[in-house]
């Protein structure tokens, strides 16, 4: 699976259709947002730090938001992504908010041959290297687009989540990447009653493989953290224990949902 394309076929095909659902979804609260809501949460604010004037690269971008709340913030921007669909949106957006921002339609593997340029951030958040079969490959992208003394700001949902069922009941999946996990669905994280059906090419990567992907690419991780929720609520049988933090309510705090990473190119 790792040397036949179709994977990025059949998850670009999903996240067209899934792009204009979420659009229209209360979940991205676009009205919100071009109403001047930031979409950045406390997680990876402070990681970003200050960006007024440093050039982003924001990988697997989806429909813009956290790529144009960057721009907003003063950064020059740039996002990428996959769907052509979210890229055309993410693009409207930009016009009709008068921010410049730039988008790219790409897989993030062949982001090097398709910009040319070098970033201050390159930042990446949010159910992103699950897409991915190969992690150096990956790590090796993120390290090409770095100044030197650049630094690279993640965070994502952690592996432990992806081992449940949906309903979070049993170990379902590997927490090693042993295999590639396909799936069918209807609906969406942001729509679950949503009339579409998709189906998806993943991988599940243990915190080992991130970190030293990251570390063999040249990168020097500056900070790791743990978190026991999510700022979003994109899951079943969720709590929301204070305001936008959110827990799956069986399990409480007792396992990792989200982890960020600080590293920096030397």
């Amino acid at each position: 699976m790792e040397n036949n394309p179709d994977y990025r076929a059949v998850n670009k095909q999903t996240w067209n259709h899934k792009t204009d659902v979420h659009i229209a979804s209360e979940f991205y609260d676009v009205e919100g947002f071009l109403n001047g809501k930031s979409a950045l949460n406390d997680i990876e604010l402070p990681l970003l730090g200050d960006v007024s004037g440093k050039k982003i690269l924001h990988l697997q971008c989806h429909f813009g938001q956290d790529t144009i709340s960057l721009a907003r913030m003063g950064a020059k921007a740039t996002g990428v992504d996959l769907s052509d669909k979210a890229i055309e949106r993410a693009r409207e957006f930009a016009q009709k908010l008068n921010l410049d921002v730039t988008f790219v339609c790409c897989d993030i593997y062949d982001a090097p041959t398709l910009i040319d340029e070098k970033f201050d951030i390159v930042f990446t958040s949010y159910g992103t290297i699950g897409w991915f079969p190969d992690l150096e490959k990956w790590a090796n992208v993120v390290s090409h687009f770095l100044k030197p003394n650049g630094k690279f700001v993640m965070a994502d949902f952690h592996p432990v989540v992806w081992m449940f069922d949906n309903d979070f009941e049993t170990v379902f999946y590997h927490y090693f990447n042993v295999e590639p996990i396909v799936e069918s669905e209807t609906g969406t994280y942001a729509d679950r009653e949503a009339e579409i059906a998709t189906k998806t090419i993943t991988w599940n990567h243990p915190i080992s493989e991130i970190l030293n992907s990251l570390i063999q690419s040249g990168l020097e991780i500056n900070s790791f953290n743990e978190y026991d929720y999510s700022p979003y609520n994109c899951f079943n049988k969720t709590v929301e224990f204070e305001k936008g933090k959110f827990r799956i309510k069986p399990l409480e705090n007792k396992i990792p949902m989200v982890y960020s990473i600080l590293a920096s190119k030397k």
